[in-house]
């Protein structure tokens, strides 16, 4: 899809709340039938750190249609104090994130990433980066923490992507935090990412040339993270993310030179 008027901004309005829920629907939902077991007859996906003052929804638009979203969740304060954490960040629900501390560090969480499937060939994914990256500039934010999309409920198709994902060099030398035995994850897993034959060549040590999920591979290539544990799985979702760390000041240059064109009003294809 292409589109000549392309804009980024974040939620201010209740309509731009519900485009925002209604994206995350449209994909979470309907395309990839992950809240099957949820009810939600106005085909929304909200939770309650949607409405949090310290969470932020950034809308990409094509002219006037939405196309795409992410929430990005600053620290807090009460919520830290509610989970007994650190930095007040819907992950420490699940993960120890307090040895990632230092001074000057200020993270944000990004999650609920998408982008409506038609239009995932086009210029919205490096909008969507980039509205993300500039309001987190001008809000003093340092570090993304996050978890990627594994494509699977499979704790073994899981592990084999954090070993190709290792074996790519992209597992952080400096952070490692522990995740919890996946408990919840299904004895028989239903969502399989691997085939047989790329089983067959992990077996024999052949990891050159094994796939990785799309968000692991996009975050990894395009915004330079650094994966810093194990598989952890997502009762919610119910598949496996792979959590991860994202540097600003570490972000490639080749993709600064995106967010900057997009800046300046040129399209990064042209």
């Amino acid at each position: 899809m292409t589109c000549r008027h392309w804009r980024w901004r974040v939620a201010t309005t209740q309509r731009e709340m519900d485009d925002a829920a209604r994206i995350r629907w449209a994909v979470f939902g309907g395309e990839l039938g992950l809240l099957s077991g949820r009810g939600a007859p106005s085909r929304r996906e909200v939770t309650c750190f949607d409405t949090l003052d310290t969470t932020l929804h950034l809308l990409v638009y094509a002219g006037t249609e939405p196309v795409a979203t992410l929430r990005l969740s600053l620290p807090n304060p009460e919520l830290a104090a509610s989970l007994g954490g650190r930095m007040g960040l819907e992950m420490e629900q699940r993960v120890d994130l307090s040895g990632l501390l230092g001074p000057e560090r200020v993270f944000a969480e990004p999650s609920r990433f998408c982008v409506l499937e038609r239009w995932r060939r086009s210029e919205a994914i490096t909008w969507l980066q980039a509205g993300m990256y500039a309001e987190s500039r001008r809000r003093g934010v340092t570090h993304w923490i996050g978890s990627a999309n594994l494509e699977t409920d499979s704790r073994e198709d899981a592990l084999l992507s954090w070993q190709v994902a290792a074996h790519r060099g992209w597992l952080s030398p400096r952070w490692r935090v522990e995740v919890p035995d996946p408990w919840l994850a299904p004895a028989h897993p239903r969502s399989p990412f691997y085939t047989p034959e790329e089983w067959a060549r992990a077996e024999q040590g052949m990891l050159d040339g094994l796939r990785l999920p799309k968000a692991p591979l996009l975050f990894a290539r395009k915004l330079g993270a650094r994966f810093i544990a194990e598989p952890l799985y997502d009762a919610y979702f119910q598949w496996f993310t792979l959590p991860l760390i994202i540097a600003l000041e570490e972000i490639p240059a080749d993709t600064l030179a995106l967010f900057h064109a997009l800046d300046r009003g040129v399209s990064p294809a042209g």
